[in-house]
């Protein structure tokens, strides 16, 4: 698979929709989790990223704005205080974190579910696991997308990478670009350059998503050795 370059993919896509990064930094000392949300609608838009004891949540900027929480706040990233971290497009982050408590999958969790009600978007639900343990890395990653907007017919994809390289990763989006209905994510994650250290790479990451569409921005660093983590949040509300 050819190697892209994440900020063009960025710069050159209007509306990826949500997306996930998972990888190792250049220096191979860090697993990497990049994600960011994005949105067209007032109640999409009216959000932000806030730290929460075992990740992130997203929560209404302005309460008053807030129409329909559905789909919206839920909690992205959940550390599971072992090696493990969930972070996920949508409430099945929860899902996943109480099947991995009880002993079962990533997999198994996300057979349970399906993409997101929201027709005719039918937007897909992404997924991944970070897992660092004895100074090694590995990540997983899944797509739940309905078949081409029929609202009956669900695809399960799920993408296993045990011995990712320094510098790649992997990029998956719940949208291929803008559109009426969004076309959903099609193919295999990206394999994609993640450069710099974590200031670098949020930064790189921010500028180069639409500036009318980017809401928040979630990238951390998890050294394989010692398990420490950096973590940078970027709310364009904050900006403002």
């Amino acid at each position: 698979m050819q190697t892209l370059d994440f900020n063009t993919l960025l710069s050159t896509n209007t509306y990826p929709g949500r997306g996930i990064a998972l990888g190792i930094d250049e220096s191979g000392e860090n697993a990497v989790i990049v994600y960011f949300i994005m949105g067209r609608s007032v109640n999409s838009r009216n959000r932000i990223f806030e730290e929460s004891e075992d990740g992130i949540i997203t929560k209404a900027y302005d309460e008053s704005l807030m129409t329909d929480p559905h789909l919206i706040i839920y909690a992205p990233v959940r550390d599971m205080g072992d090696g493990r971290v969930i972070v996920t497009n949508g409430d099945q982050t929860d899902t996943i974190r109480d099947f991995l408590k009880d002993g079962k999958t990533f997999e198994e969790a996300l057979r349970t579910r399906t993409f997101e009600d929201d027709m005719p978007n039918c937007t897909p639900r992404i997924s991944g696991l970070v897992e660092v343990k004895n100074g090694a890395c590995m990540y997983k990653l899944s797509i739940l997308k309905s078949d081409e907007h029929d609202e009956t017919s669900v695809q399960r994809f799920f993408y296993e990478y045990p011995q990712p390289k320094a510098g790649i990763g992997h990029f998956i989006h719940t949208y291929k670009c803008d559109g009426t209905p969004i076309p959903s994510f099609e193919g295999e994650p990206e394999k994609v350059t993640l450069k710099g250290d974590i200031e670098q790479l949020a930064l790189d990451t921010w500028m180069n998503l639409n500036e009318d569409n980017k809401v928040s921005l979630y990238v951390s660093f998890i050294n394989l050795k010692s398990g420490e983590t950096d973590t940078i949040i970027i709310n364009k509300h904050d900006q403002e």
